[in-house]
C-alpha cells in the first residue's frame, strides 16, 4: 500500500529516483575528488541553466531567502536606493531585506493578482536614479508571472542593476540572464530544480561582480558575502578544493544529477513542457468553474496555479478534503485574500499522471465539500490539452 501523498504543492515537489539516491550515498568529504568533481560539475552547469555564459555561480547551504539575502547584501549599501516591483509576498520580504542593509526602498505594488504596465515602470525608474531593481519572476504567493524580459530592458536603460528572484521560476520558465540583461538571479533548489530543500542557487554577471568589487563599505552579512565564496566557487570549478564553509555535500551530488537531467531535457523543451502542463491544470480548474488569482493568463505562472475557491466553499475545508484522497495542496500565502484562493504546484518532475491525478482529487475534494459541477469536467478539459485537441 502507497503510504505516502503526492506532492502538488508550489515547492518541495516531487523529486526524481536518481536524485533521492544521490541524496542517500554514503557521505564524502568535502575535500574528497569525487565531490571536487561533481562541485565542479555542478557550478557549470549552473551557469549554463541560467543562460549567463560569463557569470558566476554560487551554489551555498540555505534557502531561497539566502540567495534573496546575497543578491541584496552585495550589491546594496547604506543609502542606495532600489525600486522593487512587488507582485506579492515576495517582493515585500526582498524589499525588506534591502532596507536592512540600507537602502531606500521604492515599491511599485499593484492589487494582488495584478502585474504593472511597462509604462508604469518607466516612469517610475524616470523619476530618479535607482542602484538596483528587483524583479520577482513567479511570486509563490500570487502565481503571478513578470515580464522579466521587458522590465529588464527598462532597468538597463536606466542604468539599474537587475536582480530577479526566480525561486519559483527558475528551471521551469524561460530566463535567459545573457539575452535579457538580468544582473544576478538566485532560486533554491526545491523548486523546479529538482532537489530536496537547502541549496540556494545564484548566477551573478560580470556587471554585478564590479558593482561589488567597487562597493566602499564592507558587505553587511558575513554568511553572505561574495568576498567568502568567490574563492571557494572558483576553487571547485578549477577541479580544486577550498573552504570557508561546509558545503551540504550529499545535496550537491543531488543537484549535479538534476542539473544534467535538466540539460539533457534541453532548456527549451523543459520550458514547453511546463507550458503545456500548466495549460492543462488551468483548463482543469477553469472547466470546475474556479477563477484564479491571476488577471489573465498573460501573468498567470507556468510552475504553479493559483484557483480562488468558489462561493461556499474555504481552505478549512477543501484543502484537507483533497488531501484525504491522496493530494496535498497549499493554502492561500498573500496576507489580503489568504483565504481565498488555494495553490497547486506543478513543476520539475510533474507528469500528465501527476496532473491528472491532482485534478480528479479536486474534484473529489469538492464534491465531498458539497460543491455542485459536472463530475469529470476537469479531468476532460486537462485530458484535451494533453491531446492537442
Amino acid at each position: 500500500m502507497k503510504n505516502r501523498s503526492l506532492l502538488m504543492i508550489p515547492g518541495p515537489i516531487e523529486f526524481e529516483s536518481a536524485v533521492l539516491a544521490a541524496m542517500g550515498a554514503p557521505t564524502t568529504g568535502h575535500l574528497a575528488p569525487n565531490f571536487v568533481e561533481a562541485f565542479g560539475q555542478a557550478l557549470e552547469r549552473t551557469r549554463t541553466l541560467f543562460q549567463c555564459k560569463e557569470g558566476q555561480p554560487f551554489v551555498l547551504a540555505g534557502s531561497g531567502t539566502l540567495g534573496m539575502d546575497t543578491a541584496c547584501a552585495n550589491l546594496v549599501e547604506h543609502g542606495d536606493t532600489a525600486l522593487v516591483i512587488n507582485t506579492g509576498y515576495f517582493g515585500d520580504r526582498i524589499g525588506a531585506i534591502l532596507e536592512r542593509y540600507g537602502a531606500t526602498v521604492t515599491h511599485i505594488r499593484p492589487a494582488a493578482g495584478h502585474h504593472p504596465a511597462l509604462s508604469e515602470v518607466e516612469q517610475v525608474l524616470k523619476s530618479g536614479h535607482f542602484k538596483v531593481m528587483t524583479i520577482t519572476h513567479v511570486d509563490t504567493s500570487t502565481g503571478v508571472l513578470a515580464d522579466v524580459k521587458g522590465l529588464s530592458a527598462l532597468g538597463q536603460k536606466y542604468g539599474a542593476l537587475v536582480i530577479v528572484d526566480g525561486v519559483c521560476s527558475v528551471a521551469g520558465e524561460e530566463l535567459n540572464m545573457d539575452a535579457w540583461g538580468v544582473d544576478v538571479a538566485f532560486t533554491a533548489s526545491q523548486k523546479a530544480v529538482g532537489v530536496p530543500p537547502g541549496l540556494a542557487l545564484a548566477v551573478a554577471s560580470p556587471k554585478a561582480l564590479a558593482a561589488f568589487k567597487n562597493r566602499k563599505t564592507p558587505v553587511g552579512s558575513y554568511y553572505a558575502d561574495w568576498t567568502n565564496w568567490l574563492p571557494v566557487m572558483q576553487a571547485y570549478e578549477a577541479r580544486k578544493a577550498a573552504y570557508f564553509g561546509t558545503p551540504a555535500v550529499n545535496l550537491v551530488f543531488a543537484l549535479n544529477v538534476s542539473l544534467g537531467q535538466i540539460l539533457q531535457e534541453g532548456l527549451e523543451v523543459r520550458f514547453a513542457r511546463h507550458t503545456r502542463i500548466s495549460k492543462a491544470v488551468k483548463a482543469g480548474i477553469t472547466a470546475l468553474g474556479l477563477g484564479q488569482v491571476p488577471q489573465n493568463d498573460s501573468i498567470a505562472a507556468h510552475t504553479m496555479t493559483a484557483p480562488r475557491f468558489p462561493a461556499g466553499i474555504n481552505g478549512a475545508d477543501l484543502v484537507p478534503a483533497v488531501s484525504r484522497v491522496g493530494v496535498t495542496l497549499a493554502g492561500g500565502l498573500h496576507p489580503e485574500i489568504k483565504n481565498e484562493y488555494f495553490r497547486i504546484g506543478h513543476m520539475g518532475a510533474v507528469n500528465q499522471n501527476d496532473v491528472l491525478a491532482t485534478i480528479g482529487a479536486i474534484e473529489s475534494g469538492l464534491s465531498a465539500c458539497g460543491y455542485k459541477f459536472e463530475t469529470g469536467a476537469g479531468l476532460a478539459a486537462a485530458q484535451r490539452v494533453f491531446s492537442g485537441s
